[in-house]
């Protein structure tokens, strides 16, 4: 029998585990707790907007009734929570790596510092029984995928890890039709919140509909418990729009988008350095206006992601 998604494994994978002080009190008083990534910390922003961003988005979990738990690898460990200082080494260090699950083994054994992406932090949060994880915009089928096959395992892990991930819908680097039609050939369900169709990271809208409009935290979360209860492993994307006063017009973002697509090709930039790279040129060409509007989407993403964690808690 498949392990429930709501209690960590009692498996050996569990001895790879550190609690902070902070997380392991909450689990201990049946709190809510909201996963988020690191590789936002350590390659999706610049020190130091990257760890004021983490410190916020935290203290905005916290104000919604949430616990925050950040999530990297560090001294052969998978940490559930991470401390101010540790926060600010993974903002600093050059050396952390992008963590995926193909790299998990290896960062652990070797005891390196690593910044999971958000296909590893769904294995991490899944081990340590978290449900619910917030981060930027998941990564998707890349551009020209039916040629260099470039498709992020963070679909693949949504296929199998049953976790809900709260995002502002795909990075708008990728080839959104084809993503979704991923997600949907492998059960992936794609809730939009406020809007009928799925959004597009730097914008509100992709131009594509989600499967399901599911407005309120407790709708979300009874559709996650029904989803769960059923059997049905797997996570759950839940998109959730920039806020229109922080979101960049469409038309602007597609054009730096193409011209940072065409400047990576022609660099001959592949795999997972292309995404850190798009980000920065995109940054760079916006003038900074895409970093504000990046911080502000992890942020409205915070709010919902821990909304959703109580209501989860509420059926629990």
């Amino acid at each position: 029998m498949n392990p429930s998604p709501r209690t960590a494994r009692t498996t050996p994978s569990a001895d790879f585990l550190v609690f902070s002080a902070e997380v392991a009190a909450a689990r201990a008083a049946g709190q809510p707790v909201v996963a988020l990534e690191s590789t936002i910390i350590s390659h999706g922003m610049p020190y130091p907007q990257n760890v004021q961003t983490a410190r916020e988005v935290e203290a905005l979990i916290r104000a919604e009734g949430a616990v925050p738990a950040t999530i990297a690898i560090l001294d052969g460990k998978i940490r559930i929570g991470l401390s101010d200082a540790e926060l600010e080494l993974l903002g600093r260090s050059p050396e952390a790596m992008k963590v995926s699950r193909r790299d998990l083994p290896f960062v652990l054994a070797s005891g390196r510092i690593g910044a999971t992406t958000v296909a590893a932090t769904m294995i991490c949060a899944e081990l340590a029984g978290i449900e619910v994880f917030v981060t930027g915009g998941i990564g998707g089928v890349h551009r020209g995928a039916e040629t260099s096959f470039d498709i992020s395992a963070d679909l693949q892990e949504l296929a199998q890890t049953s976790v809900a991930v709260v995002c502002a819908g795909a990075k708008s680097i990728l080839d959104i039709g084809l993503t979704l039609e991923y997600l949907e050939t492998h059960g992936v369900p794609v809730l939009s919140v406020g809007q009928d169709h799925f959004a597009a990271f730097y914008t509100p809208d992709s131009g594509f509909k989600a499967d399901f409009r599911l407005d309120s935290a407790a709708e979300q979360a009874r559709f996650l418990r029904c989803k769960w209860d059923l059997g049905l492993r797997g996570g759950v994307v839940v998109s959730n729009p920039v806020p229109a006063a922080e979101a960049m017009p469409r038309e602007e973002i597609d054009a730096i988008t193409a011209q940072a697509l065409q400047e990576a090709e022609a660099q001959g930039i592949t795999g997972k350095a292309v995404t850190p790279f798009l980000l920065a040129r995109i940054k760079a060409l916006t003038e900074g206006r895409s970093l504000a509007t990046n911080i502000a989407l992890v942020k409205n993403n915070a709010r919902v992601g821990a909304q959703l964690a109580r209501a989860m808690q509420a059926l629990a």
